[in-house]
C-alpha cells in the first residue's frame, strides 16, 4: 500500500517537472516573439505617421506614390507581425496540448490507483473480525492493521478529490485549446487578407505609374477627368432623385425614426488602422455651391477612409443587408439598415463583396467587402455614408441600381 502511494507521488512529481521544463522553453520563445512584435509595431507606427504626413500635403503624384509605398511597407510589417503572432499561438497550442497529455496521464494513473485502493478496501471489508484477529500475532499488530485500513480510506478520499480537480483542469485546458485554435484560424485569415491587400496596393501603385508615365501633368489630368465624370454623375443623380421623389417611384425606402442624439456611440469604424482621406460636409474638395464641384455643388455626404487596397470592410453595427449592387459612381456598394432607429449605412467603392445577400442579418464587425477603387475614385478607399432617409431606384439609361445622395447625417456623430 505504501509502495502504491509512493509511486503515485513520484509519478505526479515527474509529470509536474516535465511540464515545467517544456513550458519554460516555450515561454522564453514566446517572450522573444512578443519583443519582436513590439519592435515591428513601432516600425508600423512610423509608416502610418509617414502616410498621415504625406496626406496633409497638396495633391501630387509624388504624394500619392509616397502614400502607396508607405502603405506597402506598413502591410509588409503587419504581415510580419501576424506571422510572429501565429508562431506564438502555435507555441501556446503546443503548450496546452502537452498539458492535456500530462493531465490525461495523471487521470489514468489516478483512476488505476483508486481501483487498487478500492480492491484493498473490498478485501478488508470481506474479512471477518475473527479472521483479522487470528491473522495478527498480537493485539499491537491488529491495531496497526486497523490503522492501515483507516489510512487506505483517507488515501482513497484524497485520490478521488485529486481526480476531480485534475478532471476540472483537463476541461479548462480543453477550453483554452479551443480558444487558441480559434485565434490561430483568425490570424491565418488575417494574414490572407493582408497579403491580398499588399498585392492590390502594389498593383495600384504600378497602375498609377503606368497611367501617368510618372509625370505630374498626367496625374493632374487624371484627377481632372475623374472630377468631371463625378460632377456629371452627381448632377444627373440629383435630377433623377427629384423625378423619383415626385413620382414616388422607389424600389425601397427607409426612413429613420426619432433620430438619436448626436454624440451617442452607436457604431464602430468599418476599418482597422485607417486614415481619413475626406471628411463629411463642405470639404475643400467638395467645393459646395459650385456646379463644377465633384458632387455637382453638393456637400460630401459621408466619410472617406483608407486602410489599404483589399483591407476588410466591416459592418459598423448590427442590422440587415437591404440592398447592394454596382453602379458607375459608387462602384461596388452595400446598404445595411440598423435598428432601432433604422439609420442606413452605405459602403462604397469596394473591390469585392463578401457573401452578403439582401436579407442577410449581420453583426457589428462582420466583413461585408474589401476596400477598393471602383466607381469614380482617385485612389483605394471606402466611402461610408449614414442615411436618415434612404431609397433605391433604377436608372433607366443604364439599368443600374442607384440610391439617393441627400438626407445623410455625419457618421462621426455616432462613431
Amino acid at each position: 500500500m505504501r509502495r502504491l502511494l509512493f509511486l503515485l507521488i513520484l509519478l505526479s512529481t515527474f509529470y509536474f517537472l516535465s511540464s515545467i521544463a517544456v513550458a519554460q522553453t516555450d515561454d522564453e520563445r514566446i517572450a522573444e516573439l512578443q519583443n519582436e512584435i513590439e519592435r515591428l509595431e513601432q516600425q508600423a507606427k512610423l509608416y502610418r505617421q509617414n502616410i498621415a504626413s504625406e496626406h496633409s500635403k497638396a495633391d501630387s503624384l509624388n504624394k500619392e506614390i509616397s502614400i502607396l509605398q508607405n502603405q506597402i511597407n506598413n502591410l509588409k510589417t503587419q504581415i510580419n507581425i501576424t506571422a510572429r503572432k501565429i508562431d506564438g499561438t502555435l507555441l501556446e497550442i503546443n503548450n496546452v496540448t502537452n498539458e492535456i497529455s500530462v493531465t490525461q496521464g495523471r487521470i489514468e494513473y489516478q483512476k488505476s490507483a483508486i481501483g487498487e485502493l478500492l480492491l484493498e478496501v473490498y478485501k478488508q471489508d470481506r474479512e471477518s473480525l475473527f479472521v483479522a484477529v487470528m491473522k495478527n500475532a498480537n493485539i499491537s499488530d491488529f491495531l496497526n492493521r486497523i490503522q492501515q485500513t483507516a489510512n487506505v480510506g483517507e488515501s482513497l478520499l484524497t485520490l478521488v478529490g485529486d481526480l476531480r480537480d485534475t478532471k476540472d483542469a483537463y476541461e479548462n485546458q480543453k477550453s483554452a485549446l479551443e480558444g487558441k485554435k480559434k485565434e490561430f484560424e483568425n490570424l491565418n485569415y488575417k494574414r490572407v487578407t493582408q497579403r491580398s491587400s499588399l498585392e492590390g496596393t502594389q498593383k495600384e501603385k504600378d497602375s498609377l505609374l503606368k497611367t501617368t508615365k510618372g509625370k505630374e501633368a498626367e496625374y493632374k489630368k487624371l484627377l481632372e477627368e475623374v472630377e468631371i465624370k463625378q460632377s456629371l454623375f452627381f448632377t444627373e443623380m440629383k435630377e433623377l432623385e427629384t423625378k423619383i421623389i415626385q413620382g414616388g417611384l422607389y424600389i425601397l425606402r427607409v426612413e429613420a425614426k426619432n433620430l438619436p442624439k448626436k454624440g451617442i456611440k452607436l457604431f464602430q469604424w468599418p476599418e482597422d488602422d485607417y486614415r481619413i482621406t475626406q471628411g463629411y460636409g463642405c470639404t475643400s474638395y467638395a467645393r459646395c455651391g459650385s456646379r463644377r464641384g465633384p458632387y455637382g455643388g453638393a456637400i460630401h455626404n459621408g466619410i472617406d477612409m483608407a486602410s489599404g487596397y483589399g483591407s476588410p470592410i466591416k459592418v459598423i453595427g448590427d442590422g440587415e443587408v437591404i440592398a447592394n449592387g454596382t453602379n458607375d459612381g459608387w462602384g461596388n456598394w452595400v446598404a445595411v439598415k440598423h435598428p432601432p432607429y433604422d439609420l442606413v449605412s452605405i459602403y462604397g467603392h469596394m473591390s469585392a463583396f463578401e457573401f452578403v445577400r439582401v436579407g442577410t442579418q449581420v453583426r457589428t464587425g462582420d466583413i461585408i467587402g474589401y476596400e477598393g477603387n471602383t466607381g469614380f475614385s482617385t485612389g483605394s478607399h471606402v466611402h461610408l455614408s449614414l442615411y436618415k432617409e434612404f431609397f433605391t431606384y433604377i436608372n433607366e439609361k443604364n439599368g443600374q441600381l442607384y440610391f439617393n445622395y441627400n438626407n445623410t447625417v455625419n457618421p462621426r456623430d455616432y462613431l
